[in-house]
């Protein structure tokens, strides 16, 4: 027991109950105060927003993202960065605009005219042979669209072949092999055609099918090769290229075999015309019906891939082959059939070289670089069939307007090829290209974003310090009170 006065204050014990009486007792029982001051958390204070407007500027926000993210639009940036630096070695290259740079200070709208007049001159040109011939509009219809059937005629190949990429690419696979698989689909199916006496619809079908097959087996080696002991497609695809090169140059020169008879030059015999595809229009027109024959594999492409249960399989194994193949899938039986899709496509185009573009007799260069340009066509077209149609058709008018911007301007045809290498270039760099044109970087937060987080993170801190500037004023309440 102590001494001490109890203060209201104080816990009740068991005991003050009988010491000061019972309820029933006369005795006053000692009335129990609650403490004068309580403490009460107090939340911070929440700001209050429209709910519905925030989501609807991130949904908008989300999705301007997502489309200037999107591949379509780096493609097209990638196009228009490319044609700038075009435009600038097109007028370092003028000799009018090197002629007024001597003089620039004086008169420097000389040179700021010399420059638009070559840029302009160069890509009307370069319009006008791939597009439309506005200068000889009126000569007739005919000779308007003319450069766009160019332009298809130069994408036929083109597209096939792109489709022969974008498949491996779909799967993991490089296939640098576009040359060596052209090459032997040429050859198969130009011997087809020169040896061979058939109806013509059914000469032309089997040797189309022969050059597909011819394409599909040497894409079919890569693949196995990859598949089965582990050689990287890259290297394998370019030794194959060497090895097709080679041997059909042998063969080419080799009486008895495909070189031409009664000739020294490694040329191959004339196409039967009944092995040559016929053109669409007739003339003037030289577009012939391999281009619907590129419609078409693009169309199977597509099913292939989106719609079909093999091409699901296809790109589970381009995703992560090691979960593809803990989930059931044979990863090297794919492997083998992409590259045989592959070199079926690039197969189609060695075929439409030798049935439609060169009937004359064909030489180890009947490729052309279509080969190496569908490696730049599948990455434009993002891998995918119809990006690969719109990348080709592309590639198509840059080969039908470059012939024209020489002879027109005199620009150099290499400008065209310089054009087609910064496409890789900045198809290669996604970055270089968003910085270039000011885009978000995927993954960034908006302006709007840290803004709205800056705010929320000073609101917290603000209703953090009232809390504590609360319990302080409680605390020290409850310290005079207790005085």
């Amino acid at each position: 027991m102590t001494d001490r006065t109890p203060d209201a204050d104080d816990p009740i014990e068991a005991g003050d109950r009988h010491r000061d009486g019972a309820p029933d007792s006369d005795i006053n029982p000692t009335v129990v105060h609650a403490p004068e001051v309580a403490e009460v958390a107090v939340a911070a204070p929440v700001a209050t927003t429209d709910d519905r407007v925030v989501e609807q500027e991130d949904v908008w926000g989300s999705a301007f993202r997502r489309i200037m993210g999107g591949n379509l639009v780096m493609s097209v940036l990638a196009v228009l960065a490319s044609l700038v630096v075009g435009g600038i070695l097109i007028a370092a290259t003028d000799e009018r605009v090197q002629e007024t740079s001597g003089y620039f200070f004086a008169r420097p709208g000389d040179m700021l005219t010399a420059v638009w007049e070559a840029v302009f001159g160069a890509y009307s040109a370069l319009f006008q042979g791939s597009i439309l011939n506005v200068a000889r509009a009126d000569a007739g219809f005919a000779q308007l669209i003319k450069p766009l059937t160019d332009t298809l005629n130069f994408a036929t190949p083109l597209i096939a072949a792109g489709l022969g990429v974008a498949i491996a690419f779909r799967v993991g696979l490089f296939n640098i092999g576009g040359r060596g698989q052209m090459l032997w689909a040429a050859a198969a199916a130009g011997w087809v055609g020169f040896s061979f006496e058939l109806p013509p619809v059914l000469h032309l079908l089997v040797a189309i099918a022969v050059g597909i097959l011819a394409g599909a087996i040497w894409g079919g080696i890569a693949g196995a090769l990859k598949a089965f002991t582990g050689a990287h497609e890259v290297i394998v695809t370019i030794m194959l290229n060497f090895v097709a090169l080679w041997f059909i140059t042998w063969m080419l020169r080799t009486p008895g075999l495909l070189q031409a008879p009664g000739g020294n030059n490694p040329i191959s015999p004339r196409m039967l015309d009944t092995a040559v595809l016929p053109p669409i229009f007739g003339p003037p027109f030289v577009l012939h019906w391999g281009f619907v024959l590129s419609i078409a594999a693009v169309v199977f492409a597509w099913w292939l891939i989106e719609r079909s249960s093999l091409g699901f399989q296809f790109r589970a194994v381009g995703l992560n082959p090691n979960a593809a193949l803990n989930a059931g899938m044979d990863v090297k039986r794919i492997t083998v059939l992409a590259m045989l899709f592959a070199g079926g496509f690039m197969g189609l185009a060695g075929a439409q070289q030798v049935t439609g573009a060169v009937t004359t007799g064909f030489t180890a260069g009947i490729d052309a670089g279509i080969g190496f340009d569908a490696i730049t066509v599948a990455l434009l077209g993002g891998s995918t069939p119809w990006g690969t149609l719109a990348a080709g058709l592309l590639f198509g008018a840059f080969k039908a307007g470059g012939f024209r911007m020489q002879a027109a301007e005199g620009v150099p045809i290499d400008i065209v090829l310089v054009v087609q290498s910064f496409i890789v270039l900045f198809i290669a760099a996604p970055p270089l290209v968003r910085a270039m044109f000011g885009l978000p970087q995927p993954g960034r937060k908006s302006r709007r974003q840290r803004r709205d987080e800056a705010a929320l993170a000073a609101l917290e801190a603000k209703g953090a310090g009232a809390k504590g500037a609360a319990a302080q004023d409680a605390g020290t309440e409850r310290k005079g009170t207790g005085a």
